[in-house]
């Protein structure tokens, strides 16, 4: 049992089980998965539908934290992408076409690729450190969204570009098929290769791992421009969901969402050994605790204030040290051996 206990993944599942079963309390239909039109419903596909996007950019969260850094311009990097998008197909005299939908789709993504390159080489290249890095696109970010939306909130009926975010595909939501695509991906060429091993050695010790020849330098772009990638396609997942772009509000503080899940999934915010799966059941976590919310009825004003109060909680569950400290148990003092009586 306490090796059991010890594996990385096991207080992630025993925390998202019980927020589940948790869950029958409020709905006792919670657990029911129905079949309609040829559509699976549920709380349960609720969840991975809505989670989809939190997914994407956890896990390319994972891969900045593995290096040592942080992405905090992933929330904006969302809007941008949406925003692109939709702003294209909304010109198109024909928004159903299949071929306009495509080019728009492939032009955010590939703006988002670029904009993961500069965050890459103003770390790798010109030295500013993540943090500060990724917030100058997380605060000019907003802007650039807002310039392509014209301030506006855009609206779209394509429904080729909804089928990313908000349609089915053989009964399943199509989000959530490339979010298990994206990180089929990422596990086989971070645990099948070098490269996950690389990316572990570049954040133990960056100036270590040069000197053995590793070349850290484009492993940290690597990093951030797969973050982009991944926060580009979680904004078109989101402005697909809800058919329009919202250049102000779309994917607003969802890093700090990313980087919650990246920690509960097990991964140090100190670089080095990182757990793709632990993401995943963090993201999980996070999105079944806004499920939660909402189902249970908590009172808007406090929402927020109940959110940081149950991750705290589970952060401080999954932490050895704490556990240790809390539920140690005090060894009954045993009495001192009297001394032998040495004869006269």
């Amino acid at each position: 049992m306490t090796t059991i206990t010890r594996h990385r993944l096991f207080w992630p599942s025993a925390i998202l089980a019980v927020m589940l079963l948790a869950n029958l309390i409020f709905t006792p239909t919670f657990f029911r998965i129905e079949l309609k039109n040829g559509h699976l419903y549920g709380s349960l596909i609720d969840i991975l539908l809505y989670g989809a996007p939190l997914i994407l950019i956890a896990l390319g969260m994972t891969m900045v934290i593995a290096t040592g850094g942080i992405d905090l311009s992933v929330g904006a990097t969302v809007a941008i992408s949406g925003a692109l998008a939709c702003s294209i197909i909304a010109d198109q005299s024909d928004q159903e076409a299949v071929g306009g939908v495509l080019t728009a789709v492939a032009l955010a993504l590939g703006l988002s690729l670029v904009l993961g390159l500069w965050n890459g080489l103003l770390v790798a290249r010109v030295g500013i450190q993540p943090i500060i890095a990724t917030l100058i696109l997380m605060v000019a970010g907003r802007g650039i969204a807002q310039l392509i939306t014209d301030g506006q909130i855009i609206t779209i009926n394509s429904a080729p570009y909804e089928l990313i975010g908000g349609d089915y595909l053989f009964g399943f939501p199509f989000a959530v098929l490339i979010a298990v695509l994206v990180f089929t991906a990422a596990a086989v060429l971070t645990r099948r290769t070098a490269l996950g091993l690389l990316l572990e050695a570049v954040g133990g010790n960056a100036e270590a791992s040069r000197l053995v020849g590793i070349r850290a330098r484009r492993l940290l772009v690597l990093a951030y421009v797969f973050s982009a990638f991944c926060a580009g396609i979680a904004g078109l997942m989101i402005s697909s969901n809800i058919r329009a772009a919202d250049g102000n509000n779309a994917g607003l503080w969802i890093e700090l969402d990313a980087i919650l899940a990246v920690v509960i999934g097990g991964t140090s915010l100190m670089g080095g050994r990182f757990s793709l799966a632990g993401t995943v059941l963090g993201a999980l976590i996070i999105q079944t605790l806004s499920t939660t919310i909402y189902t249970t009825g908590v009172p808007p004003q406090v929402t927020l204030v109940f959110k940081a109060v149950v991750v705290t909680a589970v952060c401080l569950i999954q932490s050895p040290a704490f556990r240790a400290k809390a539920f140690r148990r005090r060894r009954p003092s045993t009495p001192a051996p009297a001394e032998a009586e040495v004869p006269a």
